[in-house]
């Protein structure tokens, strides 16, 4: 069997999702044509890098990206670094012939991304944004359906992506609250991913019209530093002012005539990873909602009118996406309704990944694919500044 040897640049909340995955692959998916070897990880904190190192098995570390790409023995460069060293990481190493994994978004403005896409062409290097929830099984049953004609013509798409982790005034100035870093707030962050599933479910968006709101404008400085998404300010830190959105509603048509509105905001109460979607057509309608991320809700309009509703499919079979071994030799995970969860999504995503890179084959969703739903960010941003549509421009 090959082997795939991973230089991972990053050690924090994604850093470890990542990590977590490449670890698992080999378990859940013995038919994987290259196993991935954990072999440096890469950080600026030489404490932390090592301790994450060490937590999960990282063979090596590095401090400095020159010293990753230097070396001859890295196959995969994988980076979950903040947003705005996305492009200039991503394009040193496929100028360095390193296949390159990214996380969402792609950068930080349409301009990167068209570099970092010419970039992985150039290089004729495999890429993969790492937009994770594709790969739950419900939603990948809710595209085969799709593809299938189940909800026959598609007429509305409406998502929310709703988190409460940012109300408190008292949270500081981390990066992803700063525009030069993040690029924007729940517009990049949480949007990203309803933006990137409606267009893998239901096709190219022509437009979009949106409001961006910022409702805390200044926060107190960073003093510490934690491994999730949170950190810590002095009593006595000086403020510092918030230039990103904190919520965001837009409205968007698709090129095949279907209508959509998209909510995103991590100022929900009682939200702490609400990323729901609904898609309704001719046929039917499909719901999805991560908090209950093994469930699809279904609803046909063939059915008896004394049994019509929404009916909610386990996706936990063996028959699932993801879910079966190969040639039905029996679950993958466990057995039916005994549930997977969120570190699963990355599993079954590195899993294609491994085998894109050992066939020579193209990846999804690739660079590419996410510089579509970086023009329909800006897009977005553009309409809220102009309070009018704005064409996506694919």
């Amino acid at each position: 069997m090959e082997q795939i040897n991973v230089g991972l640049v990053g050690y924090n909340f994604m850093g470890r999702a990542h990590s977590n995955a490449y670890r698992q692959v080999p378990f859940y998916f013995p038919e994987v044509e290259a196993t991935p070897v954990m072999k440096v990880l890469c950080g600026r904190t030489q404490e932390r890098v090592d301790a994450c190192a060490e937590q999960f098995g990282w063979e090596e570390t590095v401090y400095d990206l020159d010293d990753l790409l230097a070396r001859d023995d890295i196959d995969l460069v994988d980076i979950t670094a903040p947003n705005n060293q996305h492009a200039e990481l991503a394009i040193a190493a496929a100028e360095a012939g390193k296949h390159v994994f990214c996380e969402k978004p792609l950068a930080t403005s349409v301009e990167d991304g068209e570099r970092m896409v010419q970039a992985v062409k150039d290089a004729g290097v495999v890429n993969m944004i790492c937009h994770n929830y594709r790969r739950a099984p419900a939603v990948s049953l809710a595209r085969q359906m799709i593809t299938n004609g189940d909800l026959g013509e598609i007429y509305h798409w409406r998502s929310l992506y709703l988190q409460d982790w940012l109300m408190s005034p008292d949270t500081p100035m981390m990066w992803r609250v700063q525009k030069a870093i993040a690029g924007s707030g729940s517009l990049g962050d949480l949007m990203a991913h309803s933006i990137d599933l409606a267009l893998w479910l239901l096709g190219d968006i022509t437009s979009v019209a949106c409001t961006m709101e910022t409702f805390i404008e200044e926060r107190p400085q960073l003093d510490s530093f934690d491994t999730g998404l949170g950190g810590r300010a002095a009593a006595d830190a000086p403020m510092g002012t918030v230039d990103v959105d904190d919520g965001v509603i837009a409205l968007c048509r698709f090129e095949s005539g279907a209508l959509g509105t998209m909510e995103a905001t991590r100022f929900a109460a009682g939200h702490k990873n609400y990323n729901w979607f609904e898609v309704n057509g001719s046929k039917g309608s499909l719901r999805f909602n991560l908090e209950r991320m093994n469930e699809l809700e279904y609803y046909n309009v063939d059915d008896p009118g004394d049994r019509q509703g929404f009916r909610v499919i386990p996706a936990t079979a063996d028959v699932h996406p993801y879910m079966g071994l190969p040639d039905g030799a029996g679950p993958r995970y466990w057995p039916v309704a005994h549930i997977i969860g969120y570190e699963h999504t990355f599993i079954n995503t590195v899993f294609d990944l491994c085998q894109a890179i050992a066939k020579g084959e193209a990846a999804w969703p690739s660079f590419a694919d996410g510089l579509r739903t970086q023009k329909v960010l800006a897009a977005c941003e553009r309409a809220s500044a102009s309070e009018g549509w704005e064409a996506v421009g694919l």
